[in-house]
């Protein structure tokens, strides 16, 4: 009998450690899982009851959180609408997929998720928000994701309306309830809600049945929402020119608009929370519940008047920090209702989706799949940090391009457009106050260096 060659012996543990890995974050190639994604809009991760909000109501996905794991460090990692879409269904950020604002992706359509589970044979819908260019109905056995620009009430074809979530919510249980008995399925809910109906004078436009939520309540102001917080940026976003400053006038400019501006915006998340839950309800009803990969998250964090500001695309931990559910039925029984630290990012998404498929992930995706970090036996080596991007957006001046390296006691920031850069201790500056000027260079070449 033949010997290895030596080389080959040498290489021995490493394969061992490697298969070792890959079993643990592979599901069952012979049961591939249905998948549901619940995707919110401009919902950032603390604006549920489980992460400790103490007015906004989340009974739904707090059971949800219940019921599988929640991530308490999810990112995005380019915060606006159309670009973080397109990382969700590409598992790549902004650089790569070529999206900079609410174009279509360039990547090849055979790669991001939809299409390779369509190509394994599930079946496939999307319902919602798309603003990736013009919905590509021909791509998905069940496509409704035409609803732009922003609308809350539409108006049918009876000449009646319909609230934005309602329609979201019939469209993902006509999709369920329609569905090939027999297929494994694939739906992306991507809920309106709670983004603001820009071109409205209010904003919010939640369901007159909500409007009893949180009528007696007060929603606390958060502490850098003050004009000094707000003189503290960088002079080239601390003006009037600067869109979130415009947006926070359009919702926050007085007491009295906050409090009415922050309970419409959520009674659109309860309203979210609801119809997540329904769906859940018919997964429970067909007997596929337990069958079927759910996750909720969002497309990107929300200013609630930090800093002066609202809306997103800065890179700042409001804007960026999302929240992130996912029931796994692979998941540990030890595991359920707990919750991860480890950083997970939005271009993890579509590796984690494929996973449950037993579909691997091209190449060209940039994320992992999230299972490694709840296996029987996790994978050891996960990221320590990520790189943020945002391009401009109509101007400068509108809105700044701007990039990150964050870690989780360090944020570099960096504006190319006026050549800025900020340094942040995160365990020190809290929430971004207290910016780090001396040794701004050195620090920052050492921190690179370590990468």
């Amino acid at each position: 009998m033949k010997s290895f060659p030596m080389r080959l012996v040498r290489l021995l543990p490493w394969f061992v450690a490697l298969f070792a890995v890959t079993r643990a974050a592979t599901p069952d190639q012979a049961a591939p899982l249905n998948v549901v994604i619940l995707y919110a809009d401009d919902w950032r991760h603390d604006t549920l009851g489980c992460a400790g909000n103490p007015i906004v109501l989340t009974p739904r996905l707090d059971a949800l959180a219940r019921e599988g794991l929640r991530f308490t460090n999810s990112f995005v990692t380019t915060s606006i609408c159309g670009v973080s879409r397109a990382t969700l269904l590409t598992g790549q950020g902004m650089s790569r997929h070529g999206n900079k604002a609410f174009d279509m992706f360039r990547t090849p359509w055979a790669e991001p998720y939809p299409a390779l589970l369509r190509g394994r044979g599930y079946w496939v819908g999307h319902v919602g928000k798309w603003h990736n260019g013009p919905f590509p109905a021909d791509r998905y056995d069940f496509g409704k994701g035409t609803i732009t620009p922003m609308r809350h009430w539409l108006k049918q074809a009876d000449g009646t309306e319909v609230h934005v979530t309602r329609k979201n919510e019939n469209d993902a249980l006509e999709f369920l309830r329609t569905r090939p008995a027999g297929k494994p399925f694939c739906l992306t809910l991507a809920f309106v809600a709670a983004h603001a109906e820009d071109q409205h004078p209010k904003q919010y436009l939640p369901q007159p049945e909500s409007l009893a939520l949180y009528r007696d309540v007060t929603v606390p102001v958060p502490r850098t929402a003050t004009d000094e917080h707000f003189r503290r940026l960088p002079p080239f976003l601390a003006n009037d020119r600067n869109e979130g400053r415009n947006r926070w006038k359009w919702r926050f400019d007085t007491p009295e608009k906050y409090q009415e501006y922050m309970k419409n915006y959520y009674r659109l998340c309860a309203e979210a929370d609801a119809a997540s839950g329904r769906v859940i309800d018919e997964l429970q009803r067909q007997g596929v519940l337990d069958r079927t990969l759910i996750i909720f998250t969002g497309d990107n964090g929300y200013f609630h008047g930090e800093h002066g500001l609202a809306d997103k695309w800065y890179p700042h931990e409001e804007s960026i920090r999302v929240p992130l559910i996912v029931r796994d039925p692979r998941l540990p029984a030890a595991r359920r209702g707990r919750t991860e630290a480890a950083f997970a990012l939005n271009v993890d998404l579509a590796p984690t989706i494929l996973g449950a498929a037993g579909v691997p992930a091209p190449r060209g995706m940039q994320g992992s799949d999230l299972a490694a970090l709840y296996a029987e036996t996790p994978v050891n080596g996960w990221r320590t940090e990520f790189f943020y991007e945002h391009a401009v957006i109509r101007s400068v001046d509108f809105i700044p391009s701007s990039e990150a390296l964050v870690r989780r006691d360090w944020k570099y920031m960096f504006w190319p457009d006026h050549g800025r850069e900020q340094l942040f201790h995160l365990a020190r500056s809290e929430e971004h106050t207290s910016e780090l000027q001396s040794r701004l260079h050195l620090v920052c070449r050492l921190l690179l260096e370590k990468k």
